[in-house]
């Protein structure tokens, strides 16, 4: 049983503030790797993780400028299977993990265009990418409207329920024999400059040996962190609805669709269940949670505008959540030492955080990346562009 907040005593090997997705993937697998690891957290991972549409993407989510983090992306993208299979094995939770690829449809010519100088540059990349006039797109998915002008299908994209994957992760840990205490991390303990544990917001502490802070959104709130590194963190609002298909009525669509509409995006995300994910905003309003009727018209009308018969689906849920960004879009992960590499010691402090869009598509690798440097292990290189040095170096700490 998770242990209660107030004035717990606890010791560990590794203690893993935070238990969304990364923390957890990366509790389990230290766990797996013969650690005693203690979970902190006091919604038990019920934080933006849920809150997602579970898009594995690297190729249609890929940006101008952003080499590096296509690089870990695509890392991300050849571990997750493998990373899914044990996942389900030792839990006998099915994670939902699709591999039908993503099909990115432009509405009107002006999109199209934009689509198109975009697939140019995945391309050069060396992505794969097929270019489908509009009746290939209808081939493909018959309830698209028949007004689209045109896409570009990426294959090699997946998806994963996100609240399955989310629930076998934490029934991994159980088995793995993560404790968990129920509450919030408030700073790191390291009396001798080198990190001892972790301060609970409902009194008392737990002692470890390392210390991982994988708090997302909340890092700017654990106090011990290099004052830069908790300011690069910042909370980015999303909104999205979660869709039924009717009793009788079969799946509407197959691939993840990703739409442009009069300059806006909106993705269509389907589940084996028969759910469907429509999402999703990306809005700088701070740590504001509340779902705003103006998100839920526009994404409904963009919807209904490349897939009319969204109209048809009920209307499940709707919801927010937080997106961890960094003023780069690129993770914070590993140490604070010169670089990634074996050798850089970390004086017992990790983190594991600032993951933005591509939590659940990066927590097993960032999974990896962690157990390495806590086993003394060098990371993949792929990583050394995403140390929090980049945003503490040289600086103190509050």
């Amino acid at each position: 049983m998770p242990a209660k907040g107030a004035h717990v005593a606890v010791t560990a090997d590794v203690v893993v503030a935070g238990g969304g997705v990364i923390g957890s993937a990366i509790a389990w697998r230290a766990a797996a790797a013969g650690l005693d690891v203690v979970v902190v957290d006091p919604e038990h991972g019920d934080g933006a993780s849920l809150v997602a549409a579970g898009m594995l993407a690297p190729a249609s989510e890929a940006l101008f400028g952003e080499g590096a983090l296509l690089r870990v992306n695509l890392l991300a993208l050849a571990r997750f299977g493998s990373f899914a299979a044990e996942l389900e094995e030792v839990t006998g939770c099915q994670v939902g993990l699709r591999r039908e690829g993503t099909l990115a449809i432009a509405y009107d010519p002006g999109d199209y265009a934009a689509l198109m100088r975009l697939t140019a540059f995945r391309r050069s990349a060396g992505l794969e990418a097929e270019e489908l006039d509009r009746r290939a797109c209808r081939k493909l998915e018959s309830f698209l409207t028949p007004d689209v002008h045109g896409g570009v299908l990426f294959a090699g994209d997946w998806s994963v329920d996100n609240r399955r994957y989310a629930a076998a992760l934490r029934a991994a840990m159980a088995a793995a024999k993560v404790r968990i205490v129920r509450d919030r991390a408030t700073g790191v303990l390291a009396p001798d400059g080198r990190a001892r544990g972790v301060a609970l917001a409902g009194g008392g502490e737990i002692s470890s040996a390392q210390v991982v802070v994988a708090t997302g959104c909340g890092t700017s709130a654990v106090a011990g962190l290099p004052a830069p590194l908790r300011a690069a963190v910042r909370p980015v609002k999303g909104q999205l609805l979660r869709l039924r298909h009717p009793d009788g009525m079969p799946p509407v669509i197959t691939h993840t669709i990703r739409a442009t509409v009069r300059g806006a995006d909106v993705y269509l995300v389907p589940r084996a269940d028969g759910e469907v994910i429509v999402g999703a905003t990306q809005e700088e309003r701070g740590p504001d949670r509340t779902v705003t009727a103006g998100a839920v018209h526009d994404l409904l009308r963009d919807a209904m505008s490349v897939l009319p018969v969204t109209s048809e689906l009920i209307l499940a849920e709707t919801c927010a959540g937080l997106r961890p960004g960094t003023p780069d879009n690129g993770p914070i992960v590993g140490g604070f030492g010169a670089g990634n590499g074996p050798g850089n010691g970390h004086g017992g402090l990790l983190v594991a955080t600032g993951h933005y869009r591509n939590g659940i598509l990066m927590s097993p690798v960032t999974a990896d990346a962690i157990v390495a440097f806590l086993t003394g292990q060098p990371p993949a290189a792929e990583w050394e562009p995403f140390t929090p040095g980049r945003f503490a170096a040289g600086e103190g700490s509050r």
